[in-house]
Protein backbone atom coordinates (compact mmCIF):
# COMPACT_ATOMS: atom_id res chain seq x y z
CA UNK A 1 0.00 0.00 0.00
CA UNK A 2 1.34 3.45 -0.90
CA UNK A 3 0.82 6.43 1.40
CA UNK A 4 0.76 9.88 -0.05
CA UNK A 5 1.78 12.93 1.98
CA UNK A 6 -1.02 14.90 3.48
CA UNK A 7 -2.24 17.70 1.34
CA UNK A 8 -1.84 21.06 3.00
CA UNK A 9 -5.13 22.42 4.21
CA UNK A 10 -6.57 25.59 2.90
CA UNK A 11 -4.79 27.54 5.66
CA UNK A 12 -1.34 26.24 4.58
CA UNK A 13 -0.54 24.81 8.08
CA UNK A 14 2.45 22.63 7.07
CA UNK A 15 4.13 25.53 5.25
CA UNK A 16 3.59 27.82 8.21
CA UNK A 17 5.11 25.23 10.55
CA UNK A 18 8.19 24.96 8.37
CA UNK A 19 8.62 28.72 8.31
CA UNK A 20 8.24 28.89 12.08
CA UNK A 21 10.88 26.17 12.51
CA UNK A 22 13.27 28.05 10.24
CA UNK A 23 12.76 31.23 12.24
CA UNK A 24 13.47 29.38 15.50
CA UNK A 25 16.68 27.87 14.08
CA UNK A 26 17.79 31.25 12.79
CA UNK A 27 17.03 32.81 16.16
CA UNK A 28 19.09 30.15 17.99
CA UNK A 29 22.02 30.66 15.62
CA UNK A 30 21.84 34.42 16.16
CA UNK A 31 21.86 33.95 19.94
CA UNK A 32 24.93 31.69 19.72
CA UNK A 33 26.80 34.23 17.57
CA UNK A 34 25.73 37.07 19.86
CA UNK A 35 26.99 35.17 22.92
CA UNK A 36 30.32 34.39 21.25
CA UNK A 37 30.85 38.01 20.18
CA UNK A 38 29.95 39.30 23.64
CA UNK A 39 32.30 36.78 25.28
CA UNK A 40 35.11 37.83 22.94
CA UNK A 41 34.53 41.51 23.68
CA UNK A 42 34.56 40.89 27.44
CA UNK A 43 37.77 38.88 27.11
CA UNK A 44 39.47 41.61 25.06
CA UNK A 45 38.46 44.32 27.53
CA UNK A 46 39.72 42.31 30.52
CA UNK A 47 42.91 41.22 28.72
CA UNK A 48 43.84 44.70 27.50
CA UNK A 49 42.64 46.92 30.33
CA UNK A 50 42.13 44.90 33.53
CA UNK A 51 44.30 41.79 33.93
CA UNK A 52 46.38 39.42 31.83
CA UNK A 53 47.79 35.95 32.60
CA UNK A 54 51.52 35.60 32.08
CA UNK A 55 53.89 32.63 32.10
CA UNK A 56 57.33 33.47 33.48
CA UNK A 57 60.03 32.15 31.16
CA UNK A 58 63.19 33.36 32.90
CA UNK A 59 65.11 33.04 36.15
CA UNK A 60 65.91 36.70 36.72
CA UNK A 61 63.40 37.08 39.58
CA UNK A 62 64.49 34.06 41.64
CA UNK A 63 63.71 33.53 44.51
CA UNK A 64 60.61 35.75 44.38
CA UNK A 65 59.29 34.32 41.11
CA UNK A 66 60.76 31.31 39.34
CA UNK A 67 60.75 30.01 35.79
CA UNK A 68 57.51 28.25 34.81
CA UNK A 69 55.25 30.01 37.28
CA UNK A 70 52.05 31.71 36.16
CA UNK A 71 51.14 35.16 37.39
CA UNK A 72 48.32 37.61 36.83
CA UNK A 73 49.30 41.07 35.56
CA UNK A 74 47.34 43.97 37.01
CA UNK A 75 46.73 46.50 34.23
CA UNK A 76 44.00 48.51 35.91
CA UNK A 77 45.32 50.04 39.14
CA UNK A 78 48.55 51.42 37.58
CA UNK A 79 46.37 53.49 35.23
CA UNK A 80 45.10 55.41 38.25
CA UNK A 81 47.83 55.12 40.88
CA UNK A 82 50.95 54.64 38.78
CA UNK A 83 53.90 52.49 39.82
CA UNK A 84 55.87 52.53 43.04
CA UNK A 85 59.29 51.53 44.35
CA UNK A 86 59.48 47.76 44.61
CA UNK A 87 56.68 46.97 42.19
CA UNK A 88 57.38 43.89 40.06
CA UNK A 89 56.49 44.78 36.49
CA UNK A 90 56.23 42.94 33.19
CA UNK A 91 57.48 44.86 30.16
CA UNK A 92 58.74 44.49 26.62
CA UNK A 93 62.55 44.72 26.37
CA UNK A 94 63.76 47.94 24.74
CA UNK A 95 63.89 47.75 20.97
CA UNK A 96 67.42 47.68 19.61
CA UNK A 97 68.79 46.10 22.78
CA UNK A 98 69.08 42.71 21.10
CA UNK A 99 66.94 41.25 23.87
CA UNK A 100 63.64 41.83 22.10
CA UNK A 101 64.14 39.47 19.16
CA UNK A 102 62.33 36.54 20.83
CA UNK A 103 59.31 38.66 21.69
CA UNK A 104 59.25 37.42 25.30
CA UNK A 105 58.38 40.08 27.91
CA UNK A 106 60.75 40.61 30.86
CA UNK A 107 59.80 40.69 34.52
CA UNK A 108 61.82 42.86 36.94
CA UNK A 109 61.49 45.03 40.04
CA UNK A 110 61.32 48.83 40.01
CA UNK A 111 64.31 50.29 41.85
CA UNK A 112 64.43 53.84 40.49
CA UNK A 113 61.56 56.23 39.78
CA UNK A 114 61.43 59.19 37.37
CA UNK A 115 63.92 61.87 38.41
CA UNK A 116 66.02 59.49 40.55
CA UNK A 117 69.71 58.78 40.25
CA UNK A 118 70.61 55.13 40.78
CA UNK A 119 74.20 54.15 41.49
CA UNK A 120 76.13 51.01 42.41
CA UNK A 121 78.93 51.07 44.94
CA UNK A 122 80.72 48.06 46.44
CA UNK A 123 77.88 45.77 45.43
CA UNK A 124 75.22 47.95 47.04
CA UNK A 125 72.44 50.00 45.49
CA UNK A 126 72.06 53.72 46.22
CA UNK A 127 69.10 55.86 45.18
CA UNK A 128 69.10 59.65 45.13
CA UNK A 129 65.68 61.23 44.92
CA UNK A 130 65.09 64.75 43.67
CA UNK A 131 66.64 67.32 46.01
CA UNK A 132 67.73 64.62 48.45
CA UNK A 133 70.87 62.79 49.52
CA UNK A 134 71.85 59.37 48.26
CA UNK A 135 70.58 56.51 50.44
CA UNK A 136 71.44 52.82 50.39
CA UNK A 137 68.33 50.69 50.06
CA UNK A 138 67.85 47.40 51.87
CA UNK A 139 66.86 44.53 49.57
CA UNK A 140 66.01 41.35 51.51
CA UNK A 141 64.45 39.80 48.40
CA UNK A 142 67.74 39.57 46.48
CA UNK A 143 69.01 36.04 45.89
CA UNK A 144 71.61 34.70 48.30
CA UNK A 145 74.80 32.82 47.55
CA UNK A 146 75.91 29.42 48.79
CA UNK A 147 77.25 31.04 51.96
CA UNK A 148 73.84 32.51 52.72
CA UNK A 149 74.95 36.07 52.11
CA UNK A 150 73.01 38.40 49.82
CA UNK A 151 74.49 38.44 46.34
CA UNK A 152 76.17 41.76 45.55
CA UNK A 153 74.69 43.98 42.87
CA UNK A 154 77.41 44.26 40.27
CA UNK A 155 77.25 45.47 36.70
CA UNK A 156 77.43 42.76 34.01
CA UNK A 157 78.87 45.21 31.47
CA UNK A 158 82.56 46.00 31.20
CA UNK A 159 81.74 49.58 30.22
CA UNK A 160 79.16 49.98 32.97
CA UNK A 161 78.62 53.61 34.01
CA UNK A 162 77.67 52.58 37.59
CA UNK A 163 75.38 55.62 37.74
CA UNK A 164 72.12 56.17 35.87
CA UNK A 165 69.81 59.19 35.79
CA UNK A 166 66.18 58.11 35.37
CA UNK A 167 64.31 60.39 32.99
CA UNK A 168 60.68 61.43 33.03
CA UNK A 169 58.30 58.55 32.30
CA UNK A 170 61.16 56.10 32.88
CA UNK A 171 61.94 53.47 35.49
CA UNK A 172 65.14 51.74 36.55
CA UNK A 173 64.47 48.01 36.97
CA UNK A 174 66.50 45.05 38.17
CA UNK A 175 65.85 41.36 38.73
CA UNK A 176 66.06 39.85 42.21
CA UNK A 177 68.51 37.27 40.87
CA UNK A 178 71.20 39.91 40.38
CA UNK A 179 73.97 37.62 39.06
CA UNK A 180 71.68 36.25 36.30
CA UNK A 181 69.54 39.23 35.34
CA UNK A 182 69.77 41.39 32.24
CA UNK A 183 68.10 44.60 33.29
CA UNK A 184 68.60 48.35 33.45
CA UNK A 185 72.26 47.77 34.28
CA UNK A 186 72.54 46.48 30.70
CA UNK A 187 70.01 48.53 28.70
CA UNK A 188 69.35 51.50 30.97
CA UNK A 189 66.00 52.76 32.31
CA UNK A 190 62.87 51.58 30.53
CA UNK A 191 60.05 53.72 29.14
CA UNK A 192 56.75 53.51 30.98
CA UNK A 193 55.05 52.83 27.66
CA UNK A 194 56.78 49.45 27.40
CA UNK A 195 55.31 48.23 30.70
CA UNK A 196 52.42 45.77 30.35
CA UNK A 197 51.41 45.95 34.00
CA UNK A 198 52.26 45.09 37.59
CA UNK A 199 52.71 41.50 38.69
CA UNK A 200 49.90 41.06 41.20
CA UNK A 201 49.09 37.40 41.85
CA UNK A 202 50.89 34.09 41.45
CA UNK A 203 48.24 31.47 40.71
CA UNK A 204 50.32 28.47 39.63
CA UNK A 205 51.74 26.24 40.99
CA UNK A 206 49.05 25.97 43.61
CA UNK A 207 51.49 25.44 46.49
CA UNK A 208 52.94 28.89 45.79
CA UNK A 209 49.70 30.74 45.13
CA UNK A 210 49.58 34.19 46.65
CA UNK A 211 49.88 37.93 46.18
CA UNK A 212 53.17 39.43 45.04
CA UNK A 213 53.85 42.00 47.70
CA UNK A 214 55.62 45.31 47.36
CA UNK A 215 58.45 45.67 49.92
CA UNK A 216 59.06 48.67 52.14
CA UNK A 217 62.04 50.97 51.67
CA UNK A 218 62.38 52.88 54.95
CA UNK A 219 65.36 54.86 53.61
CA UNK A 220 63.11 56.16 50.83
CA UNK A 221 60.13 56.71 53.11
CA UNK A 222 57.93 54.07 51.48
CA UNK A 223 55.87 51.37 53.17
CA UNK A 224 55.08 47.80 52.18
CA UNK A 225 51.90 47.07 50.24
CA UNK A 226 50.17 44.22 48.43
Amino acid sequence: MTYLPDEPDSDGAPAQSERAGSRRALGCAFEVVETLVLTLLIYLVIHNFVAQPFEVQQNSMVPTIVDGEYILIDKLTPRFGGYEYGDVVVFNPPSGSGLDVQGIPFIKRIIGMPGDTVSLENGRVFVTRRDANAVRIEEPYVVTGEDGATSPTLCPRQDCPLTWIVGEDEFFVMGDNRPASQDSRVFGPIDEGTILGRAWLRYFPLERIGLIERPAYPALGTSAAQ
